[in-house]
């Protein structure tokens, strides 16, 4: 039996038990996946007894650099991101899948991660595709509001063109990172400076070659919803949130991840939770 679960500070309409059961029971895997949700400022007391309790655990928002401490090492991306959002208790070593699963996303939607790409939002998922994009070749645009965060980051990951103000051009690739579509902005587009004022993303969407929203609720986005009018292809984040977990289960259970076995379990998936 291997004990695992999600953290974070409200998990309590987390999809990730589901889908970890999912992938696991694929992999016949005997197992537990448990919710645990931690107040802020109870993380310090509670952290520790996480490795007593679960063989591994996912973290989620707001401890993904809060668990650092506790680990031994961090291995590839985490190292990479200075955060983490998979922990194998054993080795007390922390991993992240955020950048794996992303790119896994878009080899099996068929989506080259390469040409022109305009991302929008550097935070934290933003930053995991920046370095994806950019390692797999693509000459990547970032827009980031907040002219100090994208400066901080560009100093952290390089690599990219920094945008303060986004020309009305063609992008092969226009990515939403910026949370905008979701909870209480449901329904509204990102907006952007451009060249001669401020303005939502449509501009950019009627141009565009295709559409990504990491948004996975709701499952359209208004930016894909617009993207879509301009008969653009579209693409949600909610397989990104599968491979992720996918990743993850193959760091728990020791075993190489497979593109191909990862795309049929998650259209298997698909099938089922339609």
């Amino acid at each position: 039996m291997i004990r695992l679960a999600v953290i974070g500070k409200d998990v309590s309409q987390s999809d990730s038990p589901a889908i970890h059961n999912f992938i696991l029971r694929r992999f016949h895997a005997e197992h537990s996946y448990e919710k645990v949700s931690i107040p802020p400022q109870l993380f310090p007391s509670e952290a520790e007894k996480l490795f007593f309790r679960y063989d591994g655990f996912n973290v989620t928002i707001p401890f993904k650099q809060e668990i650092i401490p506790y680990l031994k090492e961090l291995i590839g991306d985490a190292k990479d991101f200075g955060a983490v959002n998979t922990v194998v208790t054993a080795s007390r070593t922390g991993h992240n899948t955020d950048g794996g699963g992303f790119l896994l996303m878009l080899k099996n939607a068929k989506i080259p991660a390469e040409g022109s790409v305009l991302v929008l939002g550097a935070g934290g998922a933003g930053r995991s595709c920046i370095k994806k994009l950019c390692g797999a070749g693509a000459q990547v645009f970032v827009y980031e509001r907040d002219s100090a965060r994208l400066a901080a980051v560009f100093d952290e990951l390089g690599g990219f063109i920094p945008l303060e103000r986004v020309p009305k051009t063609h992008f092969d690739l226009i990515l939403n990172c910026t949370g905008v579509g979701m909870h209480d902005t449901a329904g509204r587009l990102p907006c952007v400076r451009f060249e001669e004022g401020e303005g939502t993303c449509e501009p950019l969407l009627a141009k565009c070659g295709r559409a990504v929203d990491l948004i996975y609720v709701p499952k359209k986005s208004e930016f894909l919803r617009v993207a879509e009018g301009y008969k653009k292809p579209i693409l949600s984040g909610g397989a990104m949130l599968f491979y992720q977990a996918y990743l993850s289960d193959c760091i728990y259970l020791g075993i190489p991840a497979d593109a191909e076995e990862a795309g049929k379990l998650y259209r298997k998936y698909t099938e089922e939770a339609s």
